[in-house]
């Protein structure tokens, strides 16, 4: 019935769809395997992506190829450009999508892709065969063959759901959990361990009086995601989302709750997101703060289904209904559904190589939740990273491992394998220290030319991103050779307070002023606008950004060339560390169950204190 593959994919979320469709596009003969047909790509929890830090993943992801930009920018209601306030390093694309045309414009681009099969069945077994993942055993008792797998198992293994009392087995709300694989990880020797999530609840959008609460709308200018240059919609056509309160009476009736809350009773073991905490244990860590911000986030365009963003919740459905109609606007509110949380099996990460194969079985990836992180974002770009590394192996190629200098993506992966994870883990700009280089704005240039050399990244993409490198650099001698008279600029500066000028100056030399913009300058003298007019807004953004942050940029490339010497240093599988009788025993034993490719990873495990990797750094020079 079934042919061998090289790829199979375990599950159709949003890491295994990008998984699917990188191994596909660079030529492998991938199956795609998922309990139900009809949720793939699946938003479980709410209906949005990109947020600080994330939409810098998702520009990465299309950067290299991935179809998570062309989705989100297919299928948003709102766009949003956070953190404009702050320096560039910190702008962040946010979508708001539509849940259902999300999940089908993804299911179409997956069908599109050739090498894609798919099958409807649950995976509870591997075919381990002398150490290498050989093919999978499905529920309906079938063997397929494969020379790789990769398990994106997300929320289902082992899953239970829990509200107020009740209990119920599940990967998602009325989707039964995947049983079996755990079971036989660990006969096999992997480690596990349980994580916690949640989800509010869904009401009625006809039932709220959305006068009582704050209109949040979208961005005037939809920058999107894709570089591609997706048709996206237009301003006017954006949902608005909203914003309200919890108050002490919203308290006082979840506190109620208390006793039949599972995370409370200790009937939650797993732990859960510290960044995303549901409203109970807000109110009890918390117990200060009178109010919680909560947003009110629109489904689609055409439903009138809402997302309660902040309130995330475990505890009954009837506490959950009871306070949410004390809070303001929600007096006559409707419940869908209710929140609730779910504790699933995850395995850490520390067991993986830094290409997401395990370490214990040849040709076995894991990417997304499966490895402790949370978030479709961190999920999807494991995805492109575990499909891209299946079909290196699978031709006998050098796995791919981005550099956390070099992207998000790679700050993430480094994270999860040196250091682990007792928590979701979630991205955030603070944990890259190159953040200045790893902006939104410049994915392409950093990743699409090393994603077209694997052959991933479209011909399309690779023109595009060469002739956005040449145009800012057209620019930039565009502005190095116009001189502004005072006449035309020191009216613009005064209202600036700049400095006016006595003679005139480029326009290069009056843009590394931080009070003045391009843009404010354009309005000013309309010659320079003039000239621009023939380059896309972007590009003189990036000229803007590029000029501006010249200095803390360069300061970062020489950092990262330092960095890059411990870097380049390999450290050979087959090394010692008995040997070395200096290391502490805490290095030692994490030295051999990590086993780090350089010593740059090596200084970064959890617990390894500069001291011990002198030590390897002087007996390896010997």
């Amino acid at each position: 019935m079934f042919q061998e593959y090289d790829v199979i994919v375990v599950g159709a979320g949003h890491a295994g769809c990008e998984a699917a469709a990188a191994a596909a596009n660079l030529g492998s003969k991938v199956l795609l395997i998922t309990m139900n047909m009809q949720t793939i790509a699946q938003m479980s929890c709410n209906p949005a992506m990109g947020g600080i830090a994330k939409g810098q993943i998702v520009r990465e992801i299309d950067a290299m190829g991935g179809y998570s930009g062309i989705v989100t920018d297919q299928s948003m209601i709102q766009f949003r450009m956070l953190n404009l306030s702050k320096g560039p390093a910190m702008w962040s694309p946010r979508a708001q999508s539509d849940r259902m045309l999300f999940a089908s414009k993804w299911r179409e681009l997956l069908e599109q892709t050739p090498n894609v099969d798919f099958y409807q069945d649950m995976v509870n077994g591997l075919i381990i065969e002398d150490g290498q993942a050989k093919g999978v055993v499905t529920g309906l008792g079938h063997n397929i063959r494969t020379k790789t797998v990769v398990l994106t198992n997300g929320t289902f293994l082992n899953g239970v759901i829990h509200i107020g009392e009740k209990q119920l087995g599940g990967g998602r709300m009325a989707e039964k959990a995947a049983t079996g694989i755990t079971e036989q990880l660990v006969s096999l020797g992997f480690e596990t361990d349980r994580l916690k999530t949640g989800t509010p609840p869904r009401v009625d959008g006809r039932s709220l009086d959305y006068s009582k609460m704050e209109e949040q709308k979208g961005d005037e200018d939809i920058v999107g995601f894709s570089y591609l240059g997706v048709p996206k919609i237009t301003a006017q056509q954006q949902r608005s989302c909203w914003i309200t309160y919890t108050n002490q009476a919203v308290h006082d009736i979840l506190k109620t709750g208390f006793e039949k809350s599972p995370m409370f009773q200790g009937r939650i073991k797993g732990t859960g997101p510290r960044y995303c905490p549901s409203i109970e244990d807000k109110i009890n860590r918390f117990a200060e703060r009178d109010r919680h911000q909560l947003f009110v986030e629109p489904e689609g365009f055409n439903t009138v289904e809402i997302y309660v963003n902040g309130f995330s919740s475990s505890l009954p459905e009837e506490v959950q209904l009871k306070a949410l109609r004390l809070v303001p606007g929600f007096e006559n509110c409707k419940m869908f559904r209710p929140g609730y949380a779910i504790e699933y099996d995850f395995f850490p990460p520390t067991q993986l190589k830094f290409s997401l194969e395990t370490k214990l079985i040849q040709g076995l990836f894991f990417a997304g939740q499966i490895n402790g992180t949370t978030g479709y974002e961190e999920a999807a770009c494991q995805g492109l990273m575990a499909g891209i590394n299946a079909h290196q192996k699978v031709n006998k190629l050098e796995p791919v491992v981005l550099k956390r200098s070099e992207a998000y993506i790679g700050v993430l992966i480094d994270d999860l394998i040196n250091k682990g994870t007792d928590e979701p883990y979630r991205m955030f700009t603070s944990r890259a220290e190159f953040r200045t280089l790893l902006r939104q704005d410049n994915a392409d240039v950093r990743l699409t030319p090393l994603s077209y050399k694997l052959g991933l990244a479209s011909q399309e993409r690779m023109d595009k991103a060469q002739a956005k490198i040449e145009a800012v650099d057209q620019v930039k001698s565009l502005l190095a050779s116009i001189s502004l008279e005072p006449t035309e600029i020191n009216e613009m500066l005064e209202s600036a307070n700049s400095a006016t000028l006595v003679t005139k100056q480029k326009v290069l030399q009056l843009l590394l002023r931080p009070n003045l913009n391009l843009n404010d300058m354009q309005l000013a003298v309309p010659r320079l606008k003039i000239a621009l007019e023939a380059f896309d807004k972007e590009i003189v953004e990036q000229v803007e950004i590029q000029v501006k942050y010249d200095t803390y940029i360069e300061k970062e490339k020489e950092l990262v060339a330092k960095m890059s010497q411990l870097e380049d240093l390999l450290i050979p599988d087959t090394f010692n560390y008995d040997k070395l009788v200096s290391l502490s025993n805490e290095a030692r034993q994490k030295f051999m169950r990590i086993k780090p490719r350089t010593l740059g990873q090596a200084s970064r495990i959890s617990g390894v204190n500069p001291s011990d990797v002198q030590i390897l750094m002087v007996f390896m020079g010997r």
